[in-house]
């Protein structure tokens, strides 16, 4: 009788993937909470159910497993965003940024940009995270918040017009007056 034997899995290690993708990871997590401990917290959450799954990851590639992260995240952004209190409202105004007018300037565009991004619907939002910021194509957008492509472009055209016409930064387009 003849004994089948298990091929080892190839691809990249855990520790090794996390070393080399983190810092990126962590950006997308942080465009999608609008806050820098949210996103720790988010990517924390979203590598520690990777690695309970690591070794049975048909395809260890970058690549792969990448992908796998980068939906983790957005479904336990989504998981987060359903179970939260909402008694709680951050305020508004923020203390002024000290520096030169130009840091200032690049601060001032920063908050309002992720305020016209934290406006939009948790969907349309993780689009725009995945599809622009990530660079990543309609399909891999598609294939990792688990919709169709056709509703990828959808949320992405909804989420861009609703950011056009945002108060947050309708003084910042461009050919309008200041």
């Amino acid at each position: 009788m003849e004994t089948i034997v298990d091929q080892p899995k190839t691809g990249v290690s855990f520790d090794d993937f996390v070393a080399a993708r983190s810092t990126a990871l962590w950006r997308s997590a942080y465009l999608l909470t609008g806050d820098r401990h949210k996103a720790e917290d988010l990517l924390q959450a979203a590598l520690v159910k990777t690695w309970r799954r690591w070794e049975r990851l048909d395809d260890r590639s970058s690549e792969t497993a990448e992908a796998y992260v980068r939906r983790a995240l957005v479904t336990t952004y989504t998981d987060w965003w359903r179970r939260r209190w909402r008694g709680e409202v951050p305020t508004a105004d923020l203390p002024d940024a000290a520096g030169t007018s130009d840091e200032s300037t690049r601060v001032d565009v920063r908050r309002d940009v992720l305020t016209a991004l934290a406006a939009l619907p948790r969907g349309q939002r993780a689009v725009l995270v995945l599809r622009y910021f990530d660079d990543l194509t309609e399909q891999r957008t598609a294939d990792t918040l688990g919709v169709s492509v056709g509703t990828v472009k959808s949320q992405a055209s909804r989420a861009i017009a609703a950011l056009r016409s945002s108060p947050a930064l309708t003084d910042r387009l461009p050919g309008e007056p200041s």
